[in-house]
């Protein structure tokens, strides 16, 4: 089975086009133009990585980065932008961001991130439900 996106950018086309490219490599994708939207999807759905637009008039990309890890901070999220600062991707990183990428996107280099993101989420649900084991375990003095 293909890796689960949820795509947001404020331009409908770019979001259409790339929705389409990543359909035709596998991939399930759901978009979203409107990242308070995209907040109740992340809420609502798990997916294997959200790749999130860094300017958008609504929400810029670091608050709804912010907020989606805030949600779920084992999400996995790649910022794009078309207006990389360095200082902007350090941010980003700090926060949490898997990856920072600048527009126009190499698509294989986007599937590449989105399968390394898809991976790093995949340990980390892992060892959380390993460490809910061990705290069971423990607790019932077996």
């Amino acid at each position: 089975m293909g890796e689960k996106v949820l795509l947001i950018d404020d331009e409908k086309d770019f979001i259409e086009t790339l929705a389409e490219r990543m359909k035709n490599r596998g991939m399930k994708v759901s978009t979203s133009t409107s990242p308070i939207e995209a907040l109740k999807k992340v809420e609502n759905e798990d997916f294997d990585a959200v790749v999130l637009d860094l300017m958008m008039p609504e929400m810029d990309g670091i608050k709804a980065l912010t907020a989606i890890r805030e949600k779920n901070p084992q999400m996995q999220v790649i910022l794009l932008t078309g207006h990389a600062t360095i200082e902007k991707g350090i941010e980003a990183m700090k926060l949490g961001a898997a990856d920072f990428l600048e527009k126009p996107i190499d698509i294989a280099k986007l599937s590449e991130k989105i399968k390394t993101a898809q991976a790093k989420k995949m340990i980390l649900v892992e060892k959380g439900a390993e460490e809910k084991i061990k705290n069971i375990l423990g607790g019932k003095g077996w």
